[in-house]
């Protein structure tokens, strides 16, 4: 597979396994495997949600869909969450890990330990 710098603005549907394998090329053709270690992947990933983290601590509560910010704002957003999803996504490969079916495995142990209580399923609505 080779790399492209070159991608749609608007991708329909991005897959775990698509942005796996990106990942794996784009760190093979620059020769930074010797670096993709389990611990400097957490590491990075951990700078990265501090980074994230950032965007939001002096804002207070922050209204769904981000209605006052600016699209500046919400451009910084998006790129800080994606490198949170890359180096994650990073470095359950490197682990050997399936993330998407480790996820769907976590949300069926989840709803087990927090089944749904009828009375107060409003609340979220």
């Amino acid at each position: 597979m080779e790399y492209s710098n070159e991608f749609p603005r608007k991708t329909k549907d991005v897959s775990l396994q698509e942005l796996r394998d990106r990942l794996a090329e784009f760190a093979r053709v620059r020769e930074w495997d010797k670096f993709h270690s389990p611990r400097n992947l957490l590491l990075a990933l951990v700078g990265e949600v501090g980074e994230l983290s950032e965007i939001f601590q002096w804002r207070g509560e922050v209204a769904r869909g981000l209605p006052n910010w600016t699209s500046d704002d919400k451009e910084h957003l998006e790129e800080e969450i994606s490198d949170v999803l890359l180096y994650l996504v990073r470095l359950a490969d490197v682990c050997g890990l399936d993330l998407g079916q480790a996820a769907l495995t976590k949300i069926v142990k989840n709803a087990q330990k927090y089944p749904v209580n009828p009375s107060s399923s409003s609340t979220y609505n």
